[in-house]
Parts: C-alpha cells; structure tokens; sequence
C-alpha cells in the first residue's frame, strides 16, 4: 500500500453526534455555570414552542436540586399537547431532526439539536440516562421512558419504558396532557446576571402569557433560590404562517436546485409559485431581463440563465414577503412583561413596522423603563432577545449591543460618560428582534452578528424610545414647576390680600385675574383609569387657561389602536387623524377657565394603558403637552395608504384593482426614494423619528 492508499484508507465518517460529542461548547456546555443554563433554556423553549402551536397558555415548572460534588439534577414539567410514544426518542435522542428547519417562519429553535444536546451532556458528563414522562390528551395513560444517544448512529437508546397514570407531584392531580423531563448533569448553579433565574426572569418578560416557576434545592432539602413570574396576560402570541422564500435571499446553489426539484411547466408559473413578492408582472420582467422564455421548463434552465436570474432579482422591483410569518409582542405586552419583573414609573415602548434584509422579514421592538427601584449609581440594564428567546453572553459582542451603543443617551436624559457606549442612570432597555432567520454569532446563539439593515432599526428604535424619555422628563419636570408656583401663588397671594384687605378696611378682591396673569400659561394634565363597570380604559384630558387671553386649540391623543381594540366612548367627537391619534377642536377656551375631554377605550384589561402621550396644534405652549409635528403626521398617512395599496395588491395575485402596476405607482406622489429604494416597496417610516411629534434627534 502506497502512502497515499494509507492516509485515504485511515479515512472515517464521523456522526453528527460524535462531532458534538467532541466540540458540546458548540452547544453552550463549555462551563459548568453554563450548562444548567443551557439546559434550561433548551427545555422551556421547547415548551413555550409546544404550547403555544397547541394554544395553550403555557405553565411551566423548573426545580434543580443540588445532588453530590459538581452535579446537579435538573427537571422540568410543561402543561403542553405531550409527545406521542413512537415520537419521543427520535425528539430526544437524534440531531438535526426536527419540524422548522425548512419552514419560513419566526421561531425560538430551527435545526433540531437543543434538546437531545441536553441528553448527550447528561449521558456523557455523569453517565446518566435521561428521564421522560410524556402525555397526550387522546391516551388514558402516560409514557415513562428512559433515553439515552448512540453517538455512533445518531439515534436514542431507550429503556425502562412504560405506561401508567400521571400524578402530578405538585398539586396531586392526575395530569391530563403535558412533559416533565428529569436529568443528571454535571453543572454550578451560580446566582446573579448569568444564572438560570435571569434567564428565567427575561424569558418572562417577553412571554407575559407564560407562568413560569423555579426552585433551586440544596442537598439538604432547603431552597436556596425561587422565582415565580406569574403570566399577566392570556393573550397567546398570533399564530405565524409560513411564507415561500423572497428572491432577494436566494444565491444560485439554491435557484438551481429549486429548478431541478420544480414541478411547474413554465417558469412564469415557477416564479410565482415558489416565491412571495413576485407578482405577475414582476415575473415577466425578470424573465425579460435574464432572456429567458416564459415557457421554458424550469429543469431546462442552464447555470449561465439562472445567474442572469439571480441578477435580474435585485434589479426588478418586487413587493415584500408577507409580514405574517412575525409574531411581534407588541406595545401593551412589552410593558405588561416589563412590569412583571421590573418596577418603574415609566415606561415607552415602539414596535417598528416590519422591515427585509437580504429577503428575510425582521422587525424590532425596544423597551425602556425608567425610575422607581432601578439603581442609578451604574450601567442601565439591557435585556437582549432573539425570538422571545434571552440572550445572556456575549453581550459586548452584540449587534443588538451595539446598535444601543451609537445613541447619543445624554440628549434624553441618561448619564453616558464620553458619549459613546451604555449609558448610566436608574433604567432597563429591551431590545427584541424577531425574525425568520436571526443569524448568530456561533452555533450557540448568544449573540447577533452584524447586519446594517437590522443595526440601522434597532438604532431608530432607540431614539423613538430615548425621545419618549426625553419628553417625559421635560413634561414632569415642567409641571412640577408649575405646580409648585401654582400652589406658591395661590397660598401667598390671599395671605396678602387678607391682611391688606384688613388693614385698609376694604372688601377682599377678586384674584383669579390677577393669579392668572402670573401664572401666563395654559396646563394639561391626562389620568388614566379603569372603568370597572363598563370594563373600559378611560382617559380624561384636562386643559386650564392660566393666561390674560381666550386660546384655540387642537388636542391630539395618541392610543392604543390595534386588532381588538376601539374607542366606545368619545362624548366630544373629534376625528381619527392616523392609526392610533385621535383630534379634538378647542374653538374657545377663555381666561381661567378650563375643558375636559374624556375617552374609553374597550378591548384592554385593567393595567393594559398606564400613560398616554398628548399633542397640541395652536399658537404658544401648553405645559403637559406636545407640539404637533405636521411633517411626521403627513409621513404617516401616506405609509398608511401605502400599506393599504400594497395589501391591495398582494390580495388581488399582485394585480391592483386600479391599475396593474406595483404599489409603488398606485400612490403617484410618494417618491421612490420614500419607499425605502429601488428594488423593495418598503412600509417602514423613511424618517429617524416616530410619527408622534417628537423633536429631531440632538444628534
């Protein structure tokens, strides 16, 4: 044998599981505080996936016990739809099996390694197998079984099973459907920002539908740590459809693959069928454009005629894939979670309209509270997640980190020292992207690499929320002034009246012109309350002119309009300006006096609305109040007819009822350059601003 014939024959195929096996750090094993965490995560994402595919609210327990040496005994227990028997070792005990990977769609996990990595760490660090107690709703009984992975073959080892009624050990129930999990590992428990509480707190956050337990247990029986984050709404996540790839995310390995596997007999038909965003039209242009035959046979394409293609894809313009494969966690449920783990006074939040990048949907979303427990004397906290799933390492290293880093926080109220870098001050930011494709920085999912698109949303988002900051300090601070002179003037004045009044022997004048005069100027002030009765979220609106003259006035209220949502009571009528703003006309409000206006709006629960952001239109200040930026307004109306022409169009089979042409040209005076360029008809705002009459940004 030749050394050539000997180094070949030395040659071996090695499994998915005995590369893991060799390299678990890919998999977040690599330290012992870290594998209980990764742990965890894998089986409560699990969980939170199940139930939420079932539409159930999830309940979800976590007990670790601390047993001999470095070792730990983890169990957790959903009440979701259960496995069925025959399914069970292949979820458990074989990588890279599992339901999303080919899906087009946002989800926690894709490539079906999470969970039978928990088995695998378990087996190979304490020997142990893992236990699994499995129950569907159609079966009388529940499966016990005991798994194991042949990392030779890449499948389970099973053993022990069997079948008996399930009782619950917490609340001594027979359990109807639902999976309880018991490992042995070897693994730290550690408390702090990177434990399995944080982890556990965060996921909460972003899962206000979700109740959540943990118990931590010395050897001894006696707990050492326990959490309890129970759910706050019973709204489930919407449930995400499945989209077909865009073109702008397809490369040419595969496009040709998609033409050999093609059953369409012509290629106007493969485009439309196999893409979203492409619509009739598009089709024949991008077939021009590559000079290829609408009638040819996709099998028939050559390598040279699908490059033609792929370029032809990002010159034609195309409509954006269907935003319904997002589950955002929208305004109201951000700071329902945040409120669940955090108490503050205030707290703004943004939803951005859905975006692409490189054809893969995304949109972001951003929290920040501010005051009440938070400490003020170091760093602000950012919570990070990916598909409601927390990121807890690598946070410098973030791009969701990064794109928090670029604002300048100093201009909205947050110490930032230099001007670069986290702020400092008494505040928690949430920063969430959700995605069809988030791409990490490893294979453990810690951390988002970088994407200008994606760095660019998130960058607005913070200065919509910083803004929503800013104007609450400035509101707070300048009615605080106002009340104290307010309260100094009505306290000293009749003071001096009175004795005045007595020393000349006169009858006590009439102040309010006077009180007025020195007040000069007109106050707001909104209170929000819950109508029990009427199971109503009401808003009163109270306007005082302290000036010497009558003021006209439009107040604008911005409120939650969403799917679900109306205003039921508005005794003074006004009109919708845009989605979610709503006008009232002052003709007259004259000197000293003062007007009222009142709103309810049904479809919330108590809690639901806690502040409301109030705009003006008129001549001078009001104190309470912003000016109304009409730029932004006009801004969003035409994003708003916009969306209602591309919907228009992608509900017609990309025909427009009014002429077939792409929802770019169905509005003739919204510039190309508004739609976000050339090639994408882009619904996300073109401004750094949110609609509402916020200032430009400082920087």
């Amino acid at each position: 044998m030749n050394e050539a014939e000997e180094i070949s024959s030395k040659q071996k195929q090695i499994s998915i599981s005995e590369f893991f096996e060799k390299n678990k750090h890919f998999l977040g094993f690599d330290t012992l505080p870290r594998a209980v965490i990764t742990a965890v995560k894998e089986s409560v994402d699990n969980s939170l996936d199940a139930c939420e595919e079932a539409r159930i609210l999830p309940d979800i327990r976590v007990e670790i016990r601390r047993t001999k040496g470095d070792e730990l005994e983890l169990i957790t227990q959903d009440n979701g739809p259960g496995i069925p028997r025959d399914a069970i070792e292949n979820v458990f005990g074989k990588f890279l099996l599992g339901s999303r990977f080919h899906a087009i769609r946002q989800t926690r996990g894709q490539q079906g390694i999470g969970i039978t990595g928990v088995v695998m760490y378990s087996q190979l660090t304490t020997g142990s197998k893992t236990h699994v107690v499995s129950k569907i709703k159609s079966d009388s009984s529940a499966v016990y079984v005991d798994l194991g992975v042949d990392t030779k073959k890449n499948k389970a080892i099973k053993s022990g099973e069997k079948r008996d009624i399930w009782i619950d050990d917490k609340t001594g129930n027979e359990v109807s459907h639902g999976l309880r999990i018991k490992t042995q590992m070897k693994a730290k428990y550690q408390r702090g920002k990177k434990s399995v509480f944080q982890y556990l707190r965060m996921t909460s956050i972003v899962n206000p539908h979700a109740s959540i337990s943990l118990v931590v247990l010395d050897r001894e029986g006696s707990v050492i740590e326990e959490g309890d984050w129970v759910r706050t709404s019973n709204k489930l996540p919407r449930v995400v459809e499945e989209i077909k790839p865009h073109p702008h995310g397809i490369q040419l390995g595969t496009l040709q693959r998609m033409l050999r596997e093609a059953n369409d007999r012509k290629m106007t038909s493969f485009l439309k069928h196999n893409f979203s965003g492409v619509s009739p039209r598009a089709a024949k242009e991008i077939l021009a454009m590559a000079e290829v035959e609408e009638g040819r046979t996709p099998k028939r394409i050559k390598a040279e005629e699908a490059k033609t293609m792929i370029n032809a894809f990002q010159t034609v313009k195309l409509l954006k894939p269907p935003m319904d494969c997002l589950s955002p966690i929208e305004d109201l449920l951000i700071k329902k979670g945040l409120s669940k783990a955090i108490d503050s006074r205030f707290a703004s939040t943004v939803t951005r309209s859905p975006s692409v990048s490189q054809g893969n949907p995304f949109q972001i979303e951003v929290g920040l509270v501010f005051g009440g427990d938070l400490t003020s004397d170091g760093p602000i906290e950012i919570l990070r997640f990916a598909n409601r799933v927390p990121l807890m390492y690598q946070q410098g290293g973030c791009l969701l980190t990064k794109s928090l880093e670029a604002v300048n926080w100093k201009s909205y109220g947050l110490e930032q020292p230099g001007g670069t870098g986290i702020p400092k001050g008494p505040a928690a930011i949430l920063i969430h992207l959700a995605s069809t494709n988030v791409q990490f920085t490893s294979e453990a999912k810690e951390a988002v690499s970088y994407n200008e698109e994606v760095f660019e949303e998130i960058r607005k988002a913070m200065l919509e929320v910083g803004r929503g900051l800013k104007n609450h300090l400035k509101k707070d601070s300048q009615r605080k002034k106002a009340k104290e002179k307010f309260e100094l003037v009505n306290i000293i004045l009749p003071e001096i009246s009175k004795k005045s009044s007595e020393l000349l022997g006169r009858e006590e004048p009439d102040l309010a012109p006077v009180i007025t005069q020195i007040m000069n100027a007109v106050f707001l002030e909104e209170v929000l309350s819950w109508d029990k009765e009427r199971r109503l979220s009401m808003c009163s609106i109270t306007i005082h002119n302290y000036t010497a003259r009558a003021r006209a006035y439009t107040i604008l209220a911005k409120w939650p309009e969403s799917y679900g949502t109306s205003m039921e009571y508005n005794p003074k009528g006004g009109r919708k300006e845009a989605r979610g703003l709503w006008a009232w006309r002052l003709d007259t409000l004259d000197p000293g006096t003062s007007t009222v206006l009142e709103f309810g709006i049904s479809g919330l629960s108590k809690g639901d609305w806690n502040e409301a952001d109030i705009f003006f239109r008129g001549n001078g200040e009001i104190i309470g109040a912003t000016k109304m930026d009409e730029a932004l307004l006009e801004e969003q109306r035409k994003t708003e007819a916009l969306e209602a022409a591309v919907q228009e169009v992608r509900d017609n089979g990309g025909v427009s009822v009014r002429t077939d042409m792409e929802a770019s040209q169905v509005l003739p005076n919204i510039d190309n350059n508004e739609l976000g360029g050339p090639n994408v008809v882009d619904l996300s705002p073109s401004a750094d601003t949110d609609w509402f009459g916020m200032e430009g940004d400082e920087q």
